[in-house]
């Protein structure tokens, strides 16, 4: 399978020449864009993964349903839901809420290009136990995480990154300064995102079916603990009527040494997102 995603990153470089309108939508990550003003965006997702367990290979998944509300062209709000069975023995059962806020403080806009700047919160109440050293804001565990996010579009290319720090708000980390623990509570997590507009060439119509092609990397480090990991996620995206998105993900770790679940195996995300303009009128 990394063989087949080795030769959608070398069709992403080769189709850099071609000069149309670039995309950030990105499958991982966040752009410092929000969704349009006055306008709901509902996705549904789900990420499987494969857990080898006293020789038996098991297939976990998490399924998400989100809502992203564009209050005006500064504020977004995000709630949402996840379902997995990743933590309860291939029993499907409601995982975490969360609510993520995303401030756009700078925007310098021009044809065809544009560079902005934002900054996120995000809360997540989970149902699961502190397990592993790899801190997420997926459901894994209850945190707090918070950023900043760099986005440039030029023409077609869409570049992003991401530096934010997390931090556990499980009732175990209040006895981290009592003795010795297995994890850390706290984590520095970075991410660099490019994206391809591969299709259309020309738009002649909004109806017109969007393909592009992404690369994520998508990195963390401990701050109270000493661990790691660099991963690589290719994705590519289908955009319909302009309004409906359909994303295919697959992500694996480069390098690193925490302790994560599964021991780090490849996941695989599929997803349908559905944009409602001008859903919250004056």
């Amino acid at each position: 399978m990394r063989k087949q995603f080795y030769l959608l990153i070398i069709a992403m470089v080769m189709a850099s020449h071609i000069c149309v309108s670039g995309q950030e939508l990105y499958v991982f990550s966040d752009p410092a864009s929000n969704v349009p003003a006055k306008s709901l965006s509902v996705k549904y997702g789900s990420k499987w993964m494969e857990e080898n367990s006293l020789g038996n290979k098991l297939i976990q998944s998490r399924q998400m349903a989100e809502a992203s509300i564009g209050l005006n062209k500064k504020w977004m709000f995000r709630p949402s839901l996840t379902f997995s069975d990743m933590y309860t023995n291939r029993v499907m059962k409601w995982e975490s809420a969360s609510l993520y806020a995303k401030y756009r403080f700078y925007s310098s806009d021009d044809v065809h290009r544009h560079f902005r700047a934002a900054a996120y919160l995000k809360g997540v109440m989970s149902s699961n136990n502190l397990q592993f050293e790899e801190l997420t804001s997926d459901g894994d565990q209850s945190v707090i995480q918070g950023g900043v996010i760099l986005t440039q579009l030029i023409n077609k290319l869409a570049i992003s990154s991401t530096i934010s720090l997390t931090e556990v708000l499980d009732g175990e980390r209040w006895l981290k300064y009592l003795g010795p623990r297995n994890f850390g509570y706290s984590s520095f997590n970075y991410s660099l995102s490019a994206g391809y507009l591969l299709f259309p060439k020309k738009y002649t119509s909004y109806k017109q079916t969007n393909f592009n092609l992404y690369l994520e990397l998508l990195g963390s480090r401990g701050i109270d603990r000493k661990f790691y990991f660099v991963d690589l996620a290719p994705a590519m995206q289908f955009i319909i009527n302009s309004n409906t998105k359909v994303n295919l993900g697959y992500r694996f770790q480069v390098k690193g040494n925490a302790y994560r679940m599964a021991s780090a195996a490849p996941s695989i995300s599929l997803s349908v997102e559905r944009t409602f303009f001008n859903t919250f009128k004056k």
